[in-house]
């Protein structure tokens, strides 16, 4: 699947991750992939965006809620995360 995402937006999120010693390249945080998986639930399936979205809120807990929520309205994105974030917790 290939993706364009805006160069304002293309930031968000990312990290640096140590791929061989003293070489790190960017990765996107699980929070930003989370937001991304929901946004592109069309393409990836909405069971696969919905199992991320479970692992990432059993592994970060309700502390986790306010990232997604900070990345998903950078993105123009809380109204499909902060529904699905409620029916998850329920």
């Amino acid at each position: 699947m290939v993706a364009q995402y805006a160069a304002k937006t293309f930031d968000l999120g990312v990290e640096r991750f140590e791929a061989a010693p003293g070489e790190t390249i960017p990765v996107y945080n699980a929070a930003r992939s989370v937001v991304d998986a929901m946004r592109h639930r069309g393409r990836i399936g909405e069971t696969m965006a919905l199992s991320a979205l479970g692992r990432y809120l059993r592994r970060s807990g309700r502390g986790g809620v306010g990232e997604l929520q900070f990345i998903a309205r950078e993105l123009n994105a809380l109204s499909v995360i902060r529904p699905a974030v409620e029916a998850v917790l329920a």
